[in-house]
This record gives structure tokens, sequence and C-alpha cells, in this order.
């Protein structure tokens, strides 16, 4: 089988379920909306916020929609990916974003990291967000570094936007002294669900659309199956979309039905580890109980309307 035929058997002028599509061409269903909403009030606001959700709910596709609008050129982006680069490598991804050499020793590339994020703002007018991902596993030292960030100078009119995301477990107390005082300045706590069954059918509809494809491909049952399987979360259900779409073309079906999703389903689910993060997660909307909520919320916002 090649990529070429496999797209030729179902009508598509490219693979569907790119990742490296551009933010406006992603699929807006509610809980990426709420995420994305709540993402753009702490950079507007330079807050520093908490998104979790389970791995493949769609946070870096809602942190992606959020700096895209209003635009780009008005943010300076610095992600840390690595839960375990400590403190040094929070300072040092800060001062390399924009081009920065990071000083060698600890003592003096602190405060570069901390100037640098105060002339960003000061000198080229744009909104520093510090985006760490994985914040579920941090080291001792982490919480305490993003504290004294976003707390660099009272006086200053631009502290960095601050966003930690990761799984369910972010929203627990790990160590009370640790992450008490980190906890009492985060001003957004949100927990992204999965997809309904409506927007899942929707989510795989608008990737197949993008990839080409003209007129309906996936039966009903066969959605259910996939939405089922996945739990509603985008990535499980972009997969599970792919493999079935694998099984059709070798069973040289025209359309996935649900014996090539319960295909993708059965071969899914005989790999999955067995979930530690079966958390109930309230509706796309709400901000869940957690053990450091801040004495204040955002403002009620109106997400953008689902496309």
């Amino acid at each position: 089988m090649t990529i070429e035929k496999l797209q030729a058997h179902h009508g598509f002028t490219k693979m569907p379920f790119r990742r490296d599509l551009a933010p406006g061409m992603l699929h807006r269903h509610g809980a990426h909306a709420e995420a994305a909403a709540r993402i753009a009030w702490c950079i507007s606001e330079h807050a520093p916020g908490v998104i979790t959700g389970e791995a493949g709910a769609g946070k870096t596709a809602a942190l992606r929609a959020a700096l895209a609008s209003p635009g780009p050129s008005r943010h300076t982006l610095i992600c840390l990916g690595n839960p375990s680069a400590g403190v040094r490598g929070i300072n040092h991804a800060i001062v390399a974003a924009p081009g920065g050499v990071p000083q060698t020793h600890h003592a003096t590339l602190t405060p570069q990291a901390m100037d640098l994020l105060a002339r960003e703002h000061a000198e080229r007018g744009r909104i520093p967000v510090l985006a760490i991902d994985e914040a579920h596993m941090p080291e001792p030292a982490q919480p305490e570094a993003v504290r004294m960030l976003t707390n660099h100078d009272p006086d200053a009119t631009c502290p960095p936007a601050c966003l930690l995301t990761g799984q369910p477990t972010l929203r627990r107390p790990i160590k009370p002294g640790i992450l008490a005082a980190p906890g009492q300045r985060i001003a957004v706590r949100h927990t992204m669900p999965g997809m309904t069954g409506e927007e899942t059918a929707s989510y795989i509809s608008h990737h197949l659309k993008l990839a080409g494809r003209s007129g309906p491909l996936s039966s009903d049952d066969a959605i259910t199956l996939t939405h089922a399987t996945s739990r509603g979360l985008p990535t499980a259900a972009s997969n599970l979309a792919i493999q079935a779409l694998i099984a059709a073309y070798a069973g040289r079906k025209a359309t996935v039905g649900e014996p090539s999703a319960r295909t993708a389903a059965t071969e899914a689910t005989a790999d999955r580890p067995p979930s530690r993060h079966h958390e109930h997660q309230g509706p796309a909307g709400t901000l869940p109980a957690g053990p450091f909520h801040a004495p204040t919320s955002p403002p009620a916002m109106t997400p953008p309307s689902s496309s």
C-alpha cells in the first residue's frame, strides 16, 4: 500500500488529520473554543493559567489558536516541553527564544532571563508567553521559578503570561509547601473534556473535507464506535479514523463502515496501557474545583463559535 493509492481510493488530495494545519483551519469544537478563550484571557491580562486534560485532548492546539488571534506578531512564545529541564532550562529557553545567548552561570542567567522578559514588552511591544508543557511532572524548584518570573517587578506593567499545561494530575497538590505559593497566583484553572458524539462526527468530517473529500465517507455506526473508543479525545479520534481508512482500503471498501472502525478500535485498545487519569471532568465552560483556586476568576466570556 502506498499513500498515493490510499488517497486516490478515498478521494483525497492530501492525507487527512495533518498536524501542520494553520490555526485558522483547526476544528473549533466546544472544548477547544473554551480553552482557547481562557488562554487568550491569560495572555491579555499577563496572568498565570493552568490548562489540564488527558493526553491528546487538544491543549497544544488551543494554545496555538489563542496565540494566532489577534496575531502572532504580538507575542513571543517560549515553549518548554521537557519537564526535567529544571530552573536553568526555563531561563535558558527564555533567553534563547528571541535569539539571545544564554549566560553560562546560573547566577547571571536568571537575571538575564528576567531582564529579557521586561525588555521584550517595553522595547518590542510583545507579550512574553511562557508555556510549560507536561507540568504535572515538575522539578521541585520549577514552581518557585515560575512564581519569581511572574512576580519579578511589582511595578512592571507587563509580567509574562505563564501557561502550565499537563495531564489531570496537575490539578492535585504534590507538595503543598512547594506549590502553595505559585498556586495562589494562578488566575485560571481549566480542564479540557473530550468532544461530544456530535462533535466527534463534525471533527472527522471537517478533516476529511480539508483533505479534499467532497462527500461523506464514514457510516454513523463507524463514527459512534470511533467516538466511544477515543472517548472524544481529538488525537485518539484522528488515529482511529486513519486506521479505519486503512482497513477500509485493505478490504476495498468504498466507505468506512462499522467493521473497519471495529478493526481499528480492536488494535487501539489492545495496545493502550491502563489509563491513570479517569478523573471526572465537568462540561466545557466550567472551572473544576482544585486545590489552589485563585481568589478571583476572569470575566465571563463567549468562546468563538464552532465551525
